[in-house]
């Protein structure tokens, strides 16, 4: 199957065939993925200038696509994400590849659970996490022919099968107990850890806007409004907005993604991280025993 980047490779160059307005950046990460153009810019390895260049080229009216890692896409030159492009409201597309440690070999360098977390500090930004490689050419698309901030996190983990990209929630499965949220790569984890379970499962590929009406009418539809959010990345990333949405009703919240009271130091395989911090079927089924309070089907 084709992977998420490649798809992201191949929307972009296509667009850039008729859209003069699409620039890429890089900073040597995809360097041979793109056809030589002049429009394809590498800046070497100097990611804040890369989004430096990126801000540039918004500013003279082209519509900048910037593209690396996602430590230094987000973390390293994120002083020039907030005023190069967000002080100066300025549009782009910014796309992150590795997740959060899709690539645990390199280390810890090359590993960004805090990325999300990050972009919940700047007003203005559209965030994406599409699960499955089909689902990156539409919104690789939208995001070219609009004018704002988006960000893009692609991976290597995917679900088997696509669904529709929509900016809410999608509902994949309805119950009565209470509420599960899968963001991107997590749907079919949490489809096999819920197995049985009397939950509504809610799919998300856009994180940011949060759907507040999508979670609220899924929790007015169960007989609880316990809500269980299951994200690729740091633990508790949209554990606010989902607390807004339900703040005039009683509710349980609980987070799971990558924890945050330890940093992992082994390497390992990216299913070693998913187990460490109860990401893989197991944790997750566990979390649904514990948060719904009956037995699950889980491997």
């Amino acid at each position: 199957m084709t992977s998420m980047r490649q798809v992201f490779v191949d929307t972009v160059e296509d667009v850039m065939r008729h859209d003069p307005r699409v620039a890429v950046v890089l900073a040597e990460i995809s360097r041979d993925a793109f056809a030589p153009h002049e429009r394809v810019i590498n800046v070497g390895i100097r990611e804040q200038a890369m989004v430096g260049v990126g801000a540039g080229l918004a500013l003279s009216g082209l519509r900048p696509v910037v593209h690396t890692y996602a430590p230094f896409l987000v973390e390293r030159p994120f002083e020039q994400v907030k005023l190069d492009f967000g002080h100066q409201d300025l549009g782009g597309v910014l796309v992150s590849i590795g997740g959060s440690y899709d690539d645990p070999v390199w280390g810890r360098t090359h590993q960004a659970p805090g990325d999300v977390a990050l972009f919940d500090t700047l007003p203005g930004w559209t965030v994406r996490v599409p699960g499955h490689p089909e689902e990156v050419a539409p919104i690789v698309r939208d995001a070219l022919a609009r004018e704002d901030r988006l960000y893009i996190r692609l991976s290597l983990r995917q679900n088997a099968a696509p669904h529709p990209v929509v900016e809410g929630f999608t509902e994949v499965r309805r119950g009565a107990r209470g509420v599960v949220v899968a963001v991107g790569p997590m749907l079919d984890t949490v489809l096999e850890a819920t197995g049985d379970a009397d939950v509504t499962v809610l799919y998300a590929t856009t994180v940011r806007p949060f759907d507040a009406a999508g979670l609220r009418a899924a929790v007015d539809r169960a007989d609880r409004a316990d809500v269980l959010l299951v994200e690729p990345y740091l633990e508790g990333t949209s554990a606010h907005p989902a607390a807004e949405a339900l703040a005039d009703v009683p509710h349980r919240l609980r987070s799971l993604g990558v924890r945050r009271d330890a940093e992992l130091r082994a390497y390992g395989t990216a299913e070693d991280h998913d187990s460490a911090h109860d990401l893989d079927v197991l944790g997750v089924a566990a979390a649904v025993r514990r948060m719904f309070g009956h037995p699950v089907a889980a491997a």
